[in-house]
Order: structure tokens, then sequence, then C-alpha cells
């Protein structure tokens, strides 16, 4: 008896083993959305600068990435994805325009939902952005027409 309970510890923890092996080995299939980078930094920029910015990703899955959705946390921050699936070892973009219109910091995130089948990926979108520098105003008179100095 002593030897039958023994022997079943043995089965059980080599089915425990095999069941995490097999386990890991499903995780590493399917699509994988890998980003070279998940900080948009615009830094410091002036007001009315480019909104436009790139982040670029690849599929190191084994199945095709499809992105389902990407949304800014507020209607200042505007992503645009690829629609169509990202093959495998494929490497694809997302561009990001903020409005930078807005004087200040930038604090702000996108979420991207994918078929990948864990968390939505999320995307930090920081920077600052400094108020325009004033044009030098030239004097003119009542029409409109420059004073000569």
């Amino acid at each position: 008896m002593k030897y039958l309970k023994l022997a079943l510890g043995v089965f059980f923890l080599m089915g425990m083993a095999f069941g995490a092996y097999a386990q890991d080995d499903t995780d590493m299939s399917g699509p994988i959305m890998t980003f070279e980078n998940t900080i948009v930094d615009y830094g410091e920029i002036e007001q009315n600068s480019d909104p436009l910015r790139i982040v670029n990703f690849t599929n190191t899955g084994t199945e095709p990435l499809v992105i389902s959705n990407a949304r800014g946390s507020c209607g200042c921050t505007v992503p645009e994805w690829p629609k169509q699936p990202i093959m495998p070892g494929e490497t694809s973009k997302i561009e990001i325009r903020y409005d930078t219109k807005r004087l200040g910091k930038i604090n702000k995130t996108v979420t991207i939902t994918t078929n990948e089948g864990g968390a939505a990926h999320v995307l930090k979108v920081i920077g600052k952005i400094n108020k325009a520098a004033e044009e030098e105003s030239v004097p003119t008179n009542k029409k409109g027409l420059k004073i000569p100095n």
C-alpha cells in the first residue's frame, strides 16, 4: 500500500510537469504583437506643430495578428491602425495624431485590442506643448499699410 501511494504521487507529479510543459508550448503559438516602443514621446514642441507620430510593431507570433480596435483616452488623441491581418514576421505601424493646438503637458494613452486573447496593449503618449512664439508685429496705419521706420 505504501508503494502504491508513492507510485501515485510520482505519476501525479509527472502529470503536473507534463501539463505545465504543454501549457508553455501553447502560450508561444498564435499572434503576438511586439512593439519597438510603447511610449510615444512628443518631447517639447511648439503649439500647432506636426501632430503625427508613428509606432512600429511586429507580429512575432505564429498566426495572423488582427487589430480590432485602437482607442485614444480622449478625443485629442486619435490612432489609425491597419485593418488587414498582419502575418507572422510582418512589421506594420499605428499612426497617432495628438491635437497640438492644446497647450501644456501631454499624458494620454492609446488602448489597442487584438486577437491575441490577453489583455489589451496600452501605449503611453507624453510630451509638452509650449505656446508658439508670436511674430513681431509691424506698426500699420488705419488703412493697414506699414508705417516706414
